[in-house]
């Protein structure tokens, strides 16, 4: 056994904790739709779409995810603006855009048959330690650590474990107490039992402890410590951002939009033009940014919102102007004049189709 792990499976009930872990996920497990799957692949997707995303809103998005590329191949072959459009909404586009590479690998490399092996898997674009447990164990029955941050709540309470939670050694410590304690016979129950105790029992701040089914075998409930673990140091305070955004027509009354860099936050989307401004004649400011960065005049009117929208590092406060195009505009791959029907088939961020949500209700006066 190894060594680091060893002070904490000493003297532990391993087979009755499975046993009564297994059991209350068998009769207590949400009704969830990937729970229905055995295909590797839409297990895959749906873990990807759970990371950072609540169970609620994964739902509709997996379904409809499914309706339009039902198998990995139909994935694979999907042109890309598809893929992203398909996902607007679920944020953290890096996910998506990971997977679709992922995917065409696993075409190309595998015949379609998505990897058993986690040397194999671990290696695809953007499956990590989590993934590679989650989709093996319960696919294909094979006795993988999935630790995410519920994981090592509910173990930190478990095993009593002081260890700061945020620190990646503390992440391979728990991988390595999973390996010694998980089901070989039922390893796809027994992750995603951990699983569902820390959502929905095991939860931040005040556990269920009354409910929970492995309190036996809690040396944080016995302790009276269980509301003070996990242990994890708080982030850096999050950078604040003002932007400005210009929603403008032709005289068409097509708007402009354009697409962001290949590379970095919300790759590829597409978005109003808009900068980064610390001046206070920001109409003055965005209506030259317009001019040096795509050769357009724009009139602009009043700001009709502004709103702030908060990524898990950065927030951006963003003031929306409305207005005109002044002559013609020369359109790129980068750059479109869409019409009110055209612009449903493009993929953009939130903050994006709320400041478009906005315009619409200034328009209607609603």
């Amino acid at each position: 056994m190894n060594e680091k792990i060893a002070p904490f499976i000493e003297g532990f009930a391993i087979e009755t904790f499975q046993r009564d872990l297994i059991q209350w996920f068998e009769q207590e497990q949400r009704d969830l739709p990937w729970r229905k799957e055995t295909d590797p692949y839409k297990i895959w997707v749906s873990e990807v779409m759970l990371q950072q995303t609540r169970v609620d809103t994964v739902i509709p998005y997996f379904q409809q995810f499914m309706e339009q590329f039902p198998t990995l191949e139909a994935l694979a072959d999907a042109d890309e603006e598809k893929v992203l459009k398909a996902w607007e909404g679920l944020g953290y586009y890096s996910r998506v855009r990971n997977l679709h590479a992922a995917v065409k690998e696993v075409k190309e490399r595998y015949g379609g048959k998505v990897p058993d092996r986690a040397e194999e898997f671990s290696k695809l674009k953007g499956v990590g330690p989590y993934t590679t447990g989650a989709v093996l164990s319960i696919a294909y029955g094979i006795p993988e650590p999935a630790v995410d941050g519920n994981v090592m709540r509910v173990l930190s309470r478990i095993f009593l474990v002081w260890e700061d939670i945020a620190k990646p050694k503390t992440r391979k410590l728990f991988e390595d107490i999973v390996r010694a304690i998980i089901a070989h016979d039922h390893p796809s129950y027994f992750n995603q039992a951990l699983m569902e105790l820390g959502a929905l029992i095991c939860v931040p701040g005040k556990p269920a402890c009354l409910l929970c089914p492995v309190r036996a075998h809690c040396r944080a409930f016995h302790e009276g410590v269980q509301e003070v673990l996990p242990v994890k140091t708080k982030k850096a305070k999050v950078k604040e951002v003002d932007i400005v955004a210009a929603v403008v027509m032709d005289k068409k009354g097509r708007v402009l939009i354009h697409k962001r860099g290949r590379e970095g936050l919300l790759a590829n989307l597409w978005e109003f033009p808009n900068c980064e401004t610390a001046s206070e004649n920001r109409k003055k400011q965005l209506e030259a940014f317009f001019e040096e960065k795509y050769g357009i005049s724009v009139q602009l009117e009043h700001p009709f919102a502004a709103l702030q929208h908060v990524f898990s590092h950065l927030v951006w406060n963003i003031v929306a102007y409305y207005g005109t195009i002044v002559g013609d505009v020369a359109e790129t791959e980068r750059l479109k004049l869409v019409d009110e029907h055209e612009f449903q088939q493009y993929a953009f961020p939130v903050s994006h189709q709320r400041i478009w949500h906005e315009y619409k209700k200034k328009e209607t006066g609603g």
